[in-house]
C-alpha cells in the first residue's frame, strides 16, 4: 500500500528591492512573508509601510498572499502605496 503525499503550495512572499541608497547605510526589513532590501531611508520606510499595509488589507479580505490573485495584489499594493 503506497501513501500518498499531500501536495502543498510553494511559499509565497513579498521582496521590495531599493536602489536609490546614497548615504552608505545597508537596510533590510523580514518579517514572516515579506523581505525589504536597500533604499534610501524614506523609500525603505515608505516600502516597509506599504507591505504592512498590503497584509492588512489581505486579512480584512480574508485572504492569504497564496490566495491572491496577482492582479489584486496589484491593486491592493497600489492602494496601500503612501502618498
Amino acid at each position: 500500500m503506497s501513501k500518498k503525499k499531500k501536495k502543498t503550495a510553494p511559499p509565497a512572499a513579498l521582496l521590495g528591492l531599493g536602489f536609490d541608497h546614497d548615504d552608505g547605510h545597508k537596510r533590510i526589513t523580514t518579517g514572516e512573508q515579506f523581505a525589504i532590501v536597500g533604499g534610501s531611508e524614506k523609500t525603505h520606510e515608505r516600502m516597509t509601510e506599504t507591505v504592512i499595509k498590503t497584509f492588512e488589507e489581505l486579512k480584512q479580505r480574508g485572504k492569504t498572499l497564496r490566495q491572491v490573485e496577482p492582479d489584486e495584489l496589484a491593486d491592493i499594493l497600489h492602494k496601500s502605496t503612501p502618498e
